[in-house]
């Protein structure tokens, strides 16, 4: 795991990110804790890439299960106050 301290940044540069960024995420300690992790912009497109695809199959598997409702949000919110 890749740990720099805050402090160490400011001291040294964003360049040592850079350099460690080289390894994997890195994680940035301020004031004797955890404060930030710092990825790459690939790393981060692959991360929305993948909760995207995610949501997507939760969303298939809600159709496919019937757990969706069609409707206009007049008629829903008639139904939820119904419900209150």
């Amino acid at each position: 795991m890749n740990v720099i301290a805050a402090s160490e940044i400011k001291r040294r540069g964003i360049g040592v990110v850079d350099q460690l960024l080289e390894r994997g995420p890195v994680h940035v300690i301020k004031n004797n804790h955890l404060g930030y992790v710092v990825i790459s912009e690939e790393d981060f497109q692959q991360m929305l890439n993948d909760i995207f695809e995610s949501r997507l199959a939760a969303s298939d598997t809600d159709i496919k299960l019937g757990r969706i409702h069609r409707g206009t949000l007049k008629k829903m919110m008639s139904e939820i106050e119904k419900e209150a």
